[in-house]
């Protein structure tokens, strides 16, 4: 029986992504948005911001002071930590915003999981993959991750 030696480069294209921005689908948002009322979008384009009031790239949702309802589906690139810190911090912390609810990439075994998602009031976790652009499925498995402002 031959074996065959594999390579983690190559085998590492099967667990990156290429691209950052992964519209929302419009069922999973409208399914959130009935239960939650979002009224902030801080990661959006004019093209597929989900919330009457949203922050592009050029204004840097990560700059602003979040409120109200929020619903984020930020980048999923390297730069998500930096997101997944903020919404804790703007509603756990600063107490900001109502809500934040976030889709995100179930990726347990980062630091930025560990460090905030852990510390989020609800997870759940999506049966099977999304599809992002309503045809092929996505490489990873998403959730749902909810921040609630603490009350005192």
């Amino acid at each position: 029986m031959s074996k065959k030696a594999f390579h983690a480069s190559k085998l590492e294209v099967h667990f990156k992504s290429m691209r950052l921005d992964y519209p929302t689908p419009d069922e999973v948002f409208r399914q959130l948005d009935e239960e939650f009322h979002f009224t902030l979008d801080p990661c959006a384009t004019p093209e597929n911001a989900k919330c009457p009031t949203y922050f592009t790239p050029e204004i840097d949702g990560l700059k602003q002071k979040w409120f109200g309802r929020v619903f984020m589906n930020p980048p999923y690139g390297r730069e998500i930590g930096k997101w997944m810190r903020k919404a804790y911090e703007e509603c756990k912390i600063k107490g900001n915003c109502e809500l934040v609810v976030c889709l995100i990439p179930s990726r347990t075994d980062t630091r930025w999981w560990h460090d905030y998602v852990m510390k989020a009031d609800e997870i759940r976790f999506i049966k099977g993959r999304l599809k992002f652009d309503g045809k092929n499925s996505a490489p990873f498995p998403s959730c749902i991750v909810i921040f609630r402002r603490s009350k005192e």
